[in-house]
């Protein structure tokens, strides 16, 4: 009996227009080569028909010439016109209007694109002006005569220092321009003549080695081409913002996703501001990556974050403890050590010392400046200075701790290292009444914090671990094994409760595996002595050059690998270009700036021999064999997603099994023609699609029992009860009218059966939204649970 559920699926949700009534979004990753607001327009049928209440798009703004993910963007006044510009975004709103949906937008308050001068206006003038520039306090510029670049604006482009003897002055055109081999710099009027370095000591900036640890602006992370904008200036907030404001004005777009906050001199003073532009009832979620059980401030003006939290808790849930000894043991075979919550936080801690040391020195240096300024201390020798401060934040658990809930965290911190460290305690003292003013210290204190978090843990560390990878993913917490269903129950009612509108996600253009690959590893934990095995014969004949590496690389080999067996010259290109990128991340043998060619052409020609050699039958068969579990976990996963409290993201492409990666992997087309033609063969769609369309359109029919509803566990009873995972929504706890349930760690459970395991069903008549089959009062769970490992159960009428 599916009728009730499926037959009005057709109808659009009625006043998604309404900014209060975002009830699922489906991102879009806009690109002027392959996803423009037209192609946007063109697919609007299809989500609309899958189920989708809001359209999420990448950053639309105006970025860099070939940008393909938009959060380079060098002209924030100006809607990109490679997308379409204003026009073709006023059309896709209307569009998306006309069918009762709505549109989400993600912008960039942090930083701006500058790896081509030319083509970021503000940046230009800044250069050719210096501190004379009006634009000049739009940047976080240093201009200090202690800078170290004589109170220049310092620009590491230079290969080496004496490159300076290779620049010329370009007069090609319209004004003569500084060349560096194919990049151009401005030339301040009049100041032209002679040889190019004659030129360019007269500029208000100089160009420097790559290497020499100057840099005349704050970055986003250590990103050099992408520099930080100081919106806590109302001037500049409202230059930067003037786009987005026009949305609001014109009604274009109904919530707006905001990237990186933390970057930010003043986050919750920023998102105080930006909600006033965007008013009370417009959705607002953040992109807040919270550490191990810290909250998200209450106090911000914000709808929740975008759902990194959610994702750990999904991926946990499904993974099995048992297997974690085993895998420890595996860990420790190829790596000596194990991945355990003592070995990441150790390992977390030396990262972060290395990135503040190296990567962020510049900004620790700006710091223990401004340390110096604002104390006046003249006792602290730098270098201890500069230890206190690289203490501190290495020790810090989050990626910033000045939101309100974190107030007693740096106190406590600076506690125990002046107990274990007796000898910082003057400059820890020194530090302590920096941030007591509350000023330009703690502001680059935080900042520097955050970006110290995000180059050791998710750009480093996470592609060193190797116990099980999948749990390896942005806001994830791999050293805590997996979550049971107590705690999962738990943190879900809290997100009920706290932040109903909370983006919830599986898959972003940021995860470092789509869901899918990370179910299929995750299932390593519950085959875990076969794994072992198995993987102890595949790398005796085919051994990795470097076992850690190795061991990691096999298992993102097991997550992609076809079930078909066969490797397409396209998988194998991925694979490759996926595995340099993880080499220079994991830093240990290659690194971005000293490429090892020789390790890196040895991990490829094992990659090939692996591809073309005989372990690829063994692989497709292992696959193969736990295929069944792999989708049983894609499954639950989703549909607890979809049908659990906030409100949940669908990254495009992902309603069908997705074997994405890092990206740039995960921003490749999608073929929503072959996705189209599945909603008109309901029957011969795979069950992750259905699945999705079903949970869509549930959400759309009963927005009531959704976003702002009910949260209720509901508990199985019998030997197999841990095997399974349900809960209920509804307008209230005693108005329940969808119940999500799912089995979980399946590879046992199909050993031991479900035996007489029930659900006990609230009253009424259920249907399942899936099979179409009812149920009602106790239920067995071996036919609740048939053909499919996941029900989405409708109450169809009230028992009364």
């Amino acid at each position: 009996m599916t009728s009730d559920v499926t037959e009005s699926a057709g109808v659009s949700g009625g006043g998604a227009g309404n900014p209060a009534s975002v009830l699922s979004t489906y991102r879009l990753q806009m690109r002027g080569d392959e996803c423009t607001f037209a192609d946007a327009v063109a697919v609007l049928d299809y989500l609309d028909a899958l189920g989708v209440s809001h359209v999420y798009l990448s950053p639309v703004l105006s970025a860099t010439i070939g940008s393909t993910h938009g959060y380079d963007v060098v002209d924030p006044g100006t809607v990109s016109e490679s997308l379409g510009g204003r026009e073709g975004l006023e059309r896709l709103s209307r569009e998306a209007r006309a069918r009762g949906m709505g549109l989400v937008v993600d912008i960039v308050p942090n930083h701006v694109g500058v790896s081509d001068p030319r083509q970021n206006a503000w940046w230009w003038d800044v250069l050719k002006h210096g501190s004379g520039s009006r634009y000049a306090s739009f940047f976080d510029l240093d201009l200090a005569d202690d800078n170290g670049a004589d109170g220049r604006i310092a620009l590491p482009v230079l290969g080496s220092d004496d490159d300076i003897r290779d620049l010329t002055v370009d007069r090609s055109g319209d004004e003569p321009l500084l060349a560096y081999y194919d990049k151009r710099f401005p030339i301040a009027p009049g100041t032209d003549a002679g040889t190019g370095e004659e030129v360019h000591a007269r500029q208000a900036y100089r160009l420097v080695a790559w290497n020499s640890g100057l840099i005349g602006y704050r970055r986003f992370f250590t990103v050099d081409d992408l520099a930080a904008v100081r919106v806590e200036d109302p001037e500049v907030f409202d230059a930067t913002h003037e786009q987005v404001a026009s949305w609001i004005a014109d009604d274009l777009v109904d919530g707006i996703r905001v990237d990186h906050p933390d970057g930010l001199a003043d986050p919750a003073g920023y998102l105080a501001r930006l909600r006033e532009v965007i008013g009370p009832e417009r959705w607002l979620v953040i992109e807040k990556i919270l550490g191990d059980a810290e909250p998200l401030d209450a106090t911000l003006p914000v709808d929740g974050t975008t759902g990194y939290d959610a994702l750990g808790e999904l991926s946990a849930v499904f993974v099995d403890p048992s297997g974690e000894p085993e895998l420890n043991a595996l860990s420790r075979r190829f790596t000596g050590a194990e991945g355990d919550v003592s070995w990441l936080h150790a390992r977390e801690h030396d990262l972060k010392r290395s990135v503040l040391g190296n990567g962020l020195a510049p900004e620790v240096r700006r710091l223990v400046r401004a340390i110096r300024r604002e104390t006046g201390d003249t006792e602290c020798d730098d270098g201890t200075l500069h230890e206190a401060v690289i203490a501190v934040a290495a020790q810090l658990p989050v990626y910033r701790a000045d939101y309100a809930p974190l107030a007693t965290l740096v106190p406590r911190i600076v506690g125990d290292l002046a107990r274990s460290h007796p000898s910082l305690g003057p400059a820890l003292a020194v530090f302590a009444r920096a941030m007591a003013f509350g000023d330009e210290s703690a502001t680059r204190f935080g900042q520097v914090c955050g970006a110290a978090t995000a180059k050791a843990v998710e750009d480093c560390l996470f592609y060193r671990a190797v116990r099980l990878i999948s749990l390896q993913e942005v806001g994830g917490q791999p050293g805590r094994f997996s979550v049971s269903p107590a705690e999962f129950h738990l943190a879900w009612t809290q997100r009920a409760r706290h932040w109903p509108r909370a983006m919830t996600t599986l898959s972003t253009h940021d995860t470092k595996r789509s869901e899918d690959v990370r179910a299929r590893i995750g299932v390593l934990s519950q085959v875990a002595d076969e794994w072992s095995r198995r993987l102890g014969s595949w790398n005796d004949r085919a051994p990795a050059p470097d076992p850690a590496i190795g061991l990691f690389l096999w298992q993102t080999l097991f997550g992609v690998w076809p079930l078909d067996g066969v490797v397409t010259a396209e998988l194998r290109d991925r694979v490759h270009a996926y595995a340099q990128k993880a080499l220079r991340e994991n830093g240990t043998r290659s690194t971005w700036t000293e490429v090892d060619e020789e390790f890196e052409a040895a991990v490829d020609g094992w990659l090939d021999a692996i591809f073309d050699g005989p372990v690829a039958g063994e692989l497709t068969s292992f696959v193969a064999e736990v295929e069944p579990h792999v989708a049983a976990v894609s499954c639950g996963q989703k549909l607890l997603q979809l049908l659990g409290p906030g409100v949940p993201d669908v990254y495009q492409g992902t309603e069908l099994w997705d074997d994405s990666l890092v990206d740039p992997d995960n921003r490749r087309p999608v073929d929503f023609d072959a996705r189209r033609r599945l909603l008109d063969a309901p029957d011969s769609a795979p069950a992750k699609f259905t699945l999705v369309r079903t949970a869509l359109r549930l959400r759309r029919e009963r927005p009531e029992s959704f976003v702002g509803g009910a949260y209720v566990p509901i508990l199985a009873t019998g030997p197999a009860a841990e095997h399974l995972l349900a809960f209920g929504r509804g307008p209230a706890p005693d108005d329940l009218d969808v119940l999500a349930v799912s089995a979980r760690h399946t590879v046992a459970l199909s050993r031991s059966g479900w035996k007489d395991t029930a659900l006990h069903l609230p009253d009424g008549e259920w249907s399942d939204a899936l099979t179409g089959r009812t149920f009602t009062g106790p239920v067995r769970i071996v036919d609740l649970l048939d053909p499919l490992p996941v029900a989405a159960l409708v109450r169809v009428r009230n028992s009364g």
